[in-house]
């Protein structure tokens, strides 16, 4: 699995930075996401999904690759 985070359409809510900071930070300049393992461990799926469901505006997608 594959984690996207959009930092064009992130409102700086910090949810994701919240739920895992281990996988998220925000920004200093502007708090808008930074993505820190765009390939974390399968066993985060519950947690992931629990950031792209509280992510007002769906900057924060989870992309299954082919043959996983």
């Amino acid at each position: 699995m594959r984690i996207t985070a959009d930092r064009e359409v992130c409102c700086a809510a910090g949810q994701c930075a919240l739920i895992a900071p281990d996988l998220f930070d925000q920004s200093d300049e502007d708090g808008s996401v930074v993505l820190l393992d765009a390939r974390p461990d399968t066993g985060r799926l519950d947690v992931l999904r629990e950031v792209v469901s509280r992510c007002p505006t769906g900057a924060i997608r989870i992309e299954e690759e082919p043959g996983a």
